[in-house]
């Protein structure tokens, strides 16, 4: 079938599928279930308003359960077996054999670093843009250029920057910005980036860096225009500079915002997978935990390792997502 009729079906199927489940849900409720008719009539027009809400529910319960809550468990079990033996119940053998492995805390390291590094310089750098943007008459062409990257897939920002960072033999033209820049300013042969430890961490992070400024940008503009005016007048009439009032004023009013970017940026770096595995697959001490599970999984096949290094990261992750969901609430009281 073409993709496009396919496509369609889909659509239609799933959809008319929808409208099917509610309609005859609700006859049923209404006519089979609780008939509002008879003595109990009154009673049973109520029951079924109590049952609606949680038969329009059922299919995202299924649906969490099927997809979200199916897979923890799942994982769990797995982390908890050994492949080799059939499946057997090995109890915390795969947390301790990965505990015991050299690549597991690079990976740890390199995630603390990227989450050191990239949420405090996105946010900084989205904060700085968005207060800058509003003081020019262009600003608007200049947040849609500083957010196109939010555009870009991971993958292909990645093989962006990995031209960026590319390297020719000596003596040829440099094709990677980076190296014709060091090539022409100190005249010694090009560098190989990607291969310098510790270094070549940083110019990985540069890139979710640039993914991620735009995103903070326009959540941390929109915070700037929502503060009054007033206090940004009376902070003038008592005579504070730019910078006071930027520090002092603008900052402590959207404290919140600025702490929920940066916890936002925060679960995207602990989730990191497409750059390494693109730009440099874990290679030359850049390994990162989210890739680390893939290779456990997918090229040693281990899937009691793996699936232990996935609780790992559904552990980091976890409390950062209590903490926004409760902040949420919080606001919405």
């Amino acid at each position: 079938m073409n993709p496009a009729i396919q496509g369609l079906v889909t659509i239609a199927i799933g959809v008319g599928g929808c409208l099917a489940y509610f309609y005859f849900s609700n006859q049923l409720l209404d006519k089979v279930v609780f008939p509002a008719r008879g003595t109990n009539a009154g009673k049973n027009i109520n029951r079924a308003n109590m049952v609606r809400p949680w038969l329009f529910l059922l299919p995202a319960i299924l649906a969490l359960g099927l997809y979200l809550a199916y897979p923890v468990f799942e994982t769990i079990r797995l982390s908890l077996t050994d492949r080799d033996q059939g499946g057997a119940f090995v109890g915390l053998a795969n947390y301790q054999q990965m505990a015991s492995e050299p690549k597991f805390w690079e990976a740890m390291r390199n995630n603390m670093l990227w989450l050191i590094v990239v949420p405090a310089l996105s946010t900084a750098f989205g904060l700085l843009a968005a207060q800058l943007t509003d003081r020019i008459k262009w600003g608007n062409i200049a947040k849609s250029l500083i957010f196109m990257p939010m555009a870009i897939s991971f993958v292909g920002a990645a093989v962006i920057w990995k031209l960026v960072y590319d390297a020719r033999p000596p003596g040829t033209e440099q094709i990677g910005v980076l190296n014709a820049v060091y090539v022409w300013m100190t005249g010694n042969d090009p560098q190989q980036w990607l291969t310098i430890p510790i270094w070549n961490s940083f110019l990985l992070m540069i890139v979710l860096i640039w993914i991620q400024t735009g995103f903070a940008m326009v959540i941390l503009s929109a915070a700037l225009r929502g503060i009054p005016e007033e206090t940004i007048e009376a902070a003038i009439v008592d005579g504070a500079s730019p910078l006071q009032i930027f520090f002092k004023i603008k900052i402590p009013q959207i404290a919140g915002t600025i702490v929920v970017v940066w916890t936002t940026i925060t679960l995207v770096v602990l989730k990191i997978f497409d750059i390494v595995f693109a730009m440099t697959n874990g290679q030359w001490e850049t390994q990162v935990l989210a890739n680390y599970m893939f290779d456990k999984l997918f090229r040693a096949n281990d899937w009691g390792v793996g699936s232990a290094s996935a609780i790992v990261i559904m552990l980091l992750v976890t409390p950062i997502l209590v903490w926004n969901v409760r902040n949420a609430r919080k606001e919405m009281r």
